[in-house]
C-alpha cells in the first residue's frame, strides 16, 4: 500500500497584507498553497502549526480553503509556539468546523484500509505541554510522528516512530545562497535540524518543512515557501 502525506514545490510570494492570517503573509499564498494540494490529491494533510502571527482569528482566513480541501484519511494539525501564545481553543474550535483533528499528545489512527497506520501528534516542546507516552498510547504499528519543532526529538523518552515531520524553522526564512540559515528560532536543534530530511539515530527519519508562511517580518530569501508531499510505503 502506498500513502500519500503531502517532493517540494515552491509556492509564489506576495507582498504583505495586514488584515488576515497576520501581518507578515499575504492571503493570496494560500489560494496557492491549497490549488497545488488540489493537483497533488493526497490521501492525508499534515498541518505542522504557527497558523497565526497574531490573534487567533487572523485563521479564518485559513478555514474556508481547508473545508473545502478533502483528503479521504483525514486532515491533522498540531499548535506551533504562535499558536499557544494566542487563544488556542479558539483555534481548536475553527479546526473542528474544518473537520480537521487536532492532536495535543495523542494519536489517531487512520481508517481502513491504512489503518495500521497512526497520526501521533505530540505539543510544542517549549510552549506547550509535551508528552510522548500519551502522544503514542495506543498508535497502530506504523506511526507517523507530527510536531512543529525539530525540538520535540529531545523529549521522545525512547518512543518510536517510523517516519516524523516539522516544521518551525522557515529554512531560516533569510538564508545563503547554499541554504545555509542566517537566523533561527528558538531551540537547540533548530540549527542542525533547519530544513530537509535527517536521519535520527534508533528511529526513523525527520523531515523538516520550510512552511508556507512567514514570521516577523514579510520576506524570505534563498528560503521559499514550499508544500511538501510524501509517499510513505
Amino acid at each position: 500500500m502506498e500513502l500519500s502525506a503531502g517532493a517540494a514545490r515552491p509556492a509564489r510570494r506576495h507582498p504583505p497584507q495586514r488584515d488576515v492570517a497576520g501581518p507578515p503573509t499575504h492571503p493570496a499564498i494560500f489560494d496557492d498553497l491549497f490549488a497545488q494540494i488540489a493537483i497533488e490529491q493526497p490521501h492525508v494533510l499534515l498541518l505542522g502549526g504557527d497558523y497565526v502571527s497574531g490573534p487567533a482569528h487572523y485563521a479564518e482566513v485559513l478555514m474556508p480553503r481547508l473545508a473545502a480541501c478533502r483528503p479521504p484519511f483525514g486532515k491533522f494539525a498540531v499548535f506551533g509556539n504562535h499558536d499557544l501564545s494566542t487563544d488556542d481553543m479558539q483555534l481548536t474550535q475553527m479546526f473542528s468546523r474544518a473537520s480537521v483533528h487536532t492532536l495535543v499528545n495523542r494519536a489517531l489512527m487512520l481508517p481502513a484500509p491504512f489503518d495500521s497506520v497512526s497520526i501521533c501528534g505530540m505539543d510544542d516542546p517549549w510552549t506547550g505541554a509535551p508528552d510522548a507516552a500519551a502522544t503514542f498510547a495506543g498508535a497502530a504499528v506504523t506511526r507517523i510522528l507530527l510536531m512543529h519543532a525539530p525540538d520535540g526529538l529531545l523529549v521522545l523518552d525512547r518512543q518510536r516512530y517510523d517516519i516524523g515531520f516539522a516544521g518551525h524553522t522557515h529554512g531560516g526564512q533569510i538564508a545563503l545562497p547554499n541554504g545555509t540559515p542566517v537566523l533561527m528560532p528558538q531551540g537547540p536543534l533548530s540549527r542542525p535540524f533547519y530544513y530537509g530530511r535527517f536521519p535520527v539515530p534508533d528511529n526513523g527519519d525527520l523531515i523538516v518543512s520550510r512552511g508556507v508562511g512567514c514570521g516577523n517580518i514579510p520576506v524570505r530569501i534563498n528560503a521559499d515557501p514550499e508544500l511538501v508531499i510524501c509517499t510513505v510505503q
